[in-house]
């Protein structure tokens, strides 16, 4: 089941595909599965049909998932440990991090907050 909190300042497209993402990882999701039909998941979460699709869009977009005409959208293969997705993380961590470190935060208090945060799953907004 996904979650969207509404007062999270991560954009809903983004809180689904963490959320996709995350189930994959935690084995939840298992190569080849099917994932609920965009329109399917929108109505589930009462959210508009282009905010669940670019949602899709970005995770077939990094190969987490593949879509097969007429069939569905299923979980990539190589969506464990996928590399684009790891690439990803790191960029947003390297932009988080340079604007800490502009902002006079020490390695110390980030790694810190970062293990705060981390513990704290899914709960962190």
């Amino acid at each position: 089941m996904i979650i969207i909190n509404p007062r999270s300042r991560t954009p809903i497209f983004e809180q689904i595909k963490e959320q996709i993402i995350n189930k994959i990882n935690l084995g939840e999701l298992k190569p080849d599965d099917k994932l609920p039909s965009i329109r399917q998941l929108a109505s589930d979460l009462n959210l508009n049909v282009n905010t669940v699709k670019r949602a899709f869009q970005e995770l077939e977009t990094e190969r987490v998932t593949y879509s097969v005409a007429g069939k569905g959208v299923f979980v990539s293969e190589k969506a464990i440990k996928n590399e684009l997705v790891i690439e990803n993380a790191e960029n947003e961590l390297k932009r988080v991090l340079s604007s800490s470190k502009a902002r006079g935060v020490s390695l110390e208090q980030v790694i810190n907050i970062a293990k705060k945060i981390y513990e704290m799953g899914e709960n962190n907004d």
